[in-house]
């Protein structure tokens, strides 16, 4: 007979809605389907093709890496380590990533994103540019000696399977580095129905047209975005508590990056969002160990090694 732990995992993976179920023995069945969304892969490649981070300030750009990188263990990495960048976009995580590394496989279902990345990344000749998905991705079993993928997982129909698909990859011990959108788990109620009415917007401008779209969201940034952010800059300079206020992470962000990050938050088809405790769980269900989850922003991003 199962045990009532076994029971509680297997009915969390069923209360995500994914597509196949988890046995008490452990084992998945793995999809039939490929696990992609090829609007949502169209949208990233029309978004990224827009908003090529070639107008991102580089010190911008390493501000941004190091927040999203503050957990990850460089010092454990073997000399001249491989690994991947699972949904690697316009290649600028990959751009900083590179240089401290033996060989970097960008990996994109979009091959017009492909294209950008391999744009910015002409100079690093140890990067190799891979057009592929979480589950067809060319790359041996327990073959890699890291791996990341920020903001990619939640775009994709079962975003467990996924993150199980790139653990795979990796050698026992080797470190995965992701950043799952968070269902505000940790705000207080008014900041969770300010999002729910920002949802009814989203709803509208994903079925735009993509030039529709770009012209929408660069609105949104204008007029949402980049005050909001001011006013919490203002006030924080002002000695005010802004932690809890909307956009509160783009206080110190160009407006480059703000107009990146509308039309990903508004224009993209396919987004899903997970609280700190089910990432956690997916995290350890799909055979990572030794599991810490930042407590600041962006949220949430997490590191674990494979058993």
């Amino acid at each position: 007979m199962a045990s009532s732990h076994q029971k509680r995992r297997s009915e969390f993976i069923a209360s995500l809605g994914f597509k196949h179920s988890f046995s008490f023995a452990g084992r998945l069945d793995l999809p039939t389907e490929p696990n992609v969304d090829q609007t949502t892969i169209a949208s990233f490649g029309d978004e990224w093709s827009r908003y090529d981070q070639s107008k991102l300030d580089e010190e911008e750009l390493k501000k941004i890496f190091e927040n999203y990188f503050q957990l990850f263990p460089w010092s454990a990495l073997p000399p001249q380590a491989e690994g991947f960048d699972m949904g690697c976009g316009s290649g600028r995580w990959a751009k900083l990533v590179s240089p401290r590394v033996g060989l970097l496989h960008c990996i994109d279902a979009s091959s017009e994103a492909l294209n950008v990345a391999k744009r910015n990344l002409a100079g690093h000749a140890n990067v190799r540019f891979l057009v592929a998905t979480t589950d067809s991705a060319p790359l041996g079993p327990g073959s890699q000696d890291f791996g990341y993928s920020l903001g990619v997982l939640h775009h994709i129909p079962d975003t467990f399977a996924a993150m199980q698909a790139c653990v795979r990859l990796l050698k026992p011990g080797a470190p995965f580095l992701v950043y799952l959108y968070y269902r505000f788990d940790n705000r207080p109620a008014w900041f969770k129905f300010v999002w729910r009415l920002s949802e009814t917007v989203r709803a509208a401008v994903r079925a735009m047209p993509a030039p529709l779209k770009a012209v929408t969201t660069d609105v949104i940034a204008l007029m949402v975005y980049w005050p909001l952010a001011r006013m919490s800059l203002l006030g924080e300079r002002l000695g005010l508590h802004m932690r809890h206020m909307p956009l509160y992470g783009y206080r110190n962000l160009s407006f480059y990056t703000m107009r990146t990050d509308a039309r990903d938050r508004f224009g993209t088809p396919l987004e899903q969002r997970f609280t700190r405790d089910e990432i956690e769980e997916m995290m350890a269900q799909a055979g990572l160990e030794n599991i810490v989850i930042a407590d600041g922003e962006p949220f949430w991003c997490a590191v674990g090694t494979r058993k």
